[in-house]
């Protein structure tokens, strides 16, 4: 089971809607959402150079993990040359993914895709986010706190096997 899940028996269908608009994180969650801030926040200030001199070009963020023992292996093999790999926490199997030029279509179809893999090869508790970044009035931390938000609501919600997203304009 991941770390970052709620402890206990499944919710209910119910208790998931009430659940949904109040979210406290616990230890895990924060020390998750200062661990990915550490990994990423200069690479995504790259993006958004990137995006200010070049025109603005969307990226996607992706937060994926999965109970599968060759997820590193699998997400390389997957991946662009363009799509820039970190791993948060190789103990838990939890991976971000940068997207270069990928708007939340592209990058949705591409989770499918991983994910349908990820269920053939028998993977087990999938949790897959996304924050598609479409200009660059947002800083490195907001788009990290999004992407952390969404997938701690996924793993409390016990969306297992979907994909969330968001849309930072």
């Amino acid at each position: 089971m991941c770390r970052y899940q709620r402890k206990g028996k499944k919710m209910d269908a119910m208790e998931r809607r009430k659940k949904r608009g109040r979210l406290r994180y616990n230890e895990d969650e924060i020390k998750l959402a200062i661990t990915v801030l550490e990994q990423m926040e200069k690479t995504l200030d790259v993006m958004f150079y990137l995006m200010d001199k070049e025109g603005a070009r969307p990226f996607v963020t992706i937060l994926i993990s999965a109970e599968y023992e060759d997820l590193r292996m699998l997400l390389d093999s997957e991946k662009r040359n363009t799509d820039l790999l970190f791993e948060v926490d190789k103990e838990q199997n939890l991976y971000t993914i940068i997207c270069q030029e990928t708007k939340i279509d592209g990058a949705y179809r591409f989770a499918e895709r991983f994910i349908r893999a990820l269920k053939i090869f028998k993977a087990k508790e999938i949790y897959a986010v996304e924050v598609e970044v479409r200009t660059n009035n947002h800083t490195a931390k907001e788009v990290v706190f999004k992407l952390i938000d969404t997938y701690v609501r996924a793993v409390h919600e016990e969306r297992n096997g979907e994909i969330g997203f968001h849309s930072l304009r």
